[in-house]
């Protein structure tokens, strides 16, 4: 399994599931903050049309382009299901965000040989770890 930094230098594409237009919710400037540093971030929400300017999709089944990441910003209980997701879009690692942890999420993962993280901040591991898109 690759550490978190790898999983970031090699994902170009990532999927928030959770993405919210509240400004002030961490599911909204986190990934916000991810694009800023090159990554092409996609919302996924079903309650929302838009976020970042961007297209919201319902579910990651409805995102029309390739996935490399789905990060996560759903309770514990409601990741499972968004795990499976992950593993029939074809993404290559899944995330969950800080104080967010799942047993069955995590087998889910590597039964599919997904790369797995959980209760960790991605806009946090990508600082410490120095990583970026941007040329």
């Amino acid at each position: 399994m690759r550490t978190p930094r790898e999983i970031l230098a090699a994902s170009a594409t990532i999927a928030v599931v959770g993405a919210s237009q509240d400004e002030s919710k961490p599911s909204h400037y986190v990934p916000l903050q991810m694009r800023r540093y090159g990554w092409r971030i996609i919302p996924v929400n079903p309650w929302a049309d838009e976020v970042w300017g961007e297209r919201c999709y319902p579910k990651l089944a409805d995102v029309p382009e390739s996935v490399d990441l789905v990060n996560v910003f759903r309770p514990a209980p409601m990741t499972p299901d968004i795990t499976r997701e992950a593993v029939t879009v074809g993404a290559r690692a899944v995330w969950l965000q800080l104080r967010i942890v799942s047993a069955e999420s995590r087998r889910i993962a590597a039964e599919a040989g997904l790369d797995y993280v959980e209760d960790l901040c991605i806009m946090v591991q990508r600082s410490v770890d120095g990583v970026t898109r941007l040329s």
